[in-house]
């Protein structure tokens, strides 16, 4: 596989932490191009490669004006609000680019089985950077939930918390036509993928309660499910609260599992030894770092475009809920 060329579409604070982990590993990876319209956003971005010693990549102002440059692309970074993904994503695969996207991958199944179709007409990769399906931790909970090491699994608990609805009042998170959501949508996705990933199962039926506490978009929500398989789950998203933390509870009739949203922790408690004990995992990688892996062979896509379906379903079940 060759040298991964990215163009970075979008630099706001999500793409510049991404883009602190790229400019670690310039053997591997050589930022060729940004796509960013803001002049603030581009002088920090700037400031972060003359920091790091590095020459300044040409910036553009569309995906089509960077295709057109001919940088030697193969590969975008895509950290746009929320409205601008599956045209990002779509354009982005047309020219000939692997894409990893931020989460959410899009706002809706329809927009989701788009991006689906037009991957497998291009035979482009798509990974969605969720930390959660991308960790050591999310993947060895799934190994032991199909070796029965909690036995029978019944249930799913779920939480996350964080004050996030006064540093994002007057940003775009709180636009509706941009965002596609609020608290629940933004950092409450993390929670939403991990869990149905952890199910490993459709689900079958919601009900969802939103209260947006004066806001145009939800801050706190409580979501109930169950699973095809009978699987029962609970969601509490609380954006009007403190700090930025998780929990995942795995209930199985002979033990349970503790994670978190980001793949954070793993532990596990049994009848025998009713206090959690933490469970060793491999060393754990950066989103980037692992998009490298995928691309050049070495793991398989853990969060490949039907994840971003998957979780897009369950939204557009979340949100006729709530509505109703």
């Amino acid at each position: 596989m060759s040298a991964t060329k990215v163009i970075i579409v979008g630099t706001g604070g999500i793409a510049k932490f991404h883009l602190g982990k790229i400019l670690e590993i310039p053997r591997s990876s050589q930022v060729v191009g940004l796509v960013e319209i803001n002049e603030a956003s581009r002088a920090s971005t700037r400031d972060l490669f003359i920091a790091a010693g590095r020459e300044v990549p040409p910036f553009f102002n569309s995906i089509k004006e960077a295709v057109g440059a001919k940088t030697g692309a193969n590969s975008v970074l895509i950290a746009t609000p929320h409205k601008f993904h599956v045209e990002n994503i779509c354009e982005s695969l047309r020219a000939g680019w692997d894409v990893l996207v931020e989460k959410p991958m899009v706002l809706s199944a329809a927009e989701a089985r788009r991006v689906i179709r037009t991957r497998d007409k291009t035979g482009k990769l798509v990974v969605i950077g969720f930390p959660g399906s991308l960790s050591a931790q999310i993947k060895k909970a799934k190994q032991m939930i199909a070796k029965g090491t909690i036995g029978r699994l019944t249930s799913i608990s779920a939480y996350v918390h964080q004050d996030w609805k006064r540093p994002q009042t007057g940003t775009w998170r709180q636009v509706p036509e941009i965002s596609g959501g609020g608290f629940l949508f933004d950092t409450g996705s993390h929670m939403i993928n991990t869990v149905v990933d952890l199910l490993g199962d459709d689900v079958a039926s919601v009900n969802a309660q939103f209260d947006n506490c004066g806001t145009p978009v939800e801050i706190t929500s409580s979501v109930i499910g169950r699973s095809k398989g009978g699987i029962q789950f609970s969601l509490c998203a609380g954006g009007d609260s403190i700090l930025c933390q998780s929990g995942v509870f795995l209930l199985g009739d002979k033990g349970v599992i503790e994670t978190g949203i980001w793949g954070e922790k793993l532990a596990i408690k049994t009848a025998k030894n009713p206090e959690f004990t933490p469970i060793p995992v491999p060393k754990s990688y950066s989103v980037w770092e692992q998009f490298l892996k995928i691309r050049n062979g070495k793991m398989e896509n853990p969060c490949p475009a039907e994840i971003g379906l998957r979780f897009a379903h369950l939204m557009d079940l979340i949100r006729k809920s709530a509505e109703r």
